[in-house]
């Protein structure tokens, strides 16, 4: 019987905290970006719906898979089985997005060959 992996992903998506859950996650096809793919969201039985998740839904619907920046990525986790996705609102949060950062500060010489 095969293992089916799932990765809790909590990365930043202008000013919000992005929680989603996915069966794939690497970091093959661009550089500097997080690869996520087959993403997962509760069953549509339930009862009680989440608005958070369905906005999610809406969101990646039809998404193949989605890249995200190495920078903007807070965690990522192995998990035993998948929770809610969500969207969380950051504290004291404005209306200005920030300007992205590099993935190495300059002078680090890391991104020198």
């Amino acid at each position: 019987m095969a293992v089916r992996h799932i990765y809790k992903v909590i990365f930043l998506n202008q000013g919000k905290i992005y929680e989603v859950y996915a069966r794939k996650v690497s970091q093959e096809g661009f550089w500097g970006f997080i690869e996520i793919e087959q993403l997962v969201f509760g069953e549509r039985s339930r009862v009680v719906v989440d608005p958070s998740e369905e906005k999610l839904k809406d969101e990646f619907s039809g998404v193949k898979r989605t890249y995200i920046p190495m920078h903007a990525v807070v965690r990522i986790d192995e998990v035993a089985h998948e929770g809610t996705a969500k969207i969380i609102a950051l504290e004291g949060g404005s209306n200005v997005t920030p300007f992205p950062l590099p993935v190495y500060p300059p002078g680090s010489g890391a991104h020198k060959k």
